[in-house]
């Protein structure tokens, strides 16, 4: 990924924000499965690659066959997901697929670390993103590419996570998305 920020929409007004940017890569969070086609096809139609957090789309479960069927019916750009099963299905079936790990105490980031050995993801999202110690130590350990999320409030955040290690920031401020292009 060439950009520093991925703007990350969860509702129409912020999608809508994206397609007018600059930007060629989004993330979409928190829709319902009804919005996806639509979504989808207004992505296409301005030329930009989506990536789409399985785990927020409501109505659909997050599971090897919802991803399954994301990829054949949408062909997305990359999946989110905290979920294993979907991690493996889309690099099986060839979307971009990162591995989202929340940092929450040293027990999870060991954890973590099991779960991106086992999936080996494209990339990982950390969360809270705003934790430049922690990316530097992720990126370390594992080896594939971060992008950081979660609590990143202003440009001094974001050139931290990046100085950090840090491939790109995913983050819904339209202020940062602003100030990056």
């Amino acid at each position: 990924m060439n950009q520093k920020i991925i703007p990350a929409s969860s509702n129409m007004k912020e999608f809508e924000s994206f397609l007018r940017s600059p930007y060629e890569i989004g993330v979409f969070l928190d829709m319902h499965i009804a919005q996806l086609k639509h979504i989808n096809s207004m992505a296409k139609e301005k030329g930009k690659k989506m990536i789409y957090h399985v785990d927020l789309i409501h109505g659909i479960k997050n599971d090897d066959y919802a991803t399954e069927y994301i990829c054949q019916e949408f062909k997305p750009y990359g999946l989110i997901s905290t979920k294993s099963s979907v991690i493996q299905k889309a690099k099986q079936k060839g979307v971009i697929a990162v591995q989202r790990i929340f940092l929450i105490d040293s027990h999870a980031l060991e954890k973590s670390y099991k779960l991106i050995a086992k999936t080996q993801p494209d990339y990982i999202e950390v969360l809270p993103g705003a934790m430049p110690k922690i990316i530097a130590e992720v990126k370390e350990s594992v080896g594939i590419p971060i992008l950081a999320g979660g609590l990143i409030r202003n440009s001094e955040d974001v050139d931290a996570a990046l100085m950090a290690g840090a491939t790109a920031i995913t983050t819904s401020k339209r202020e940062l998305w602003e100030g990056f292009f």
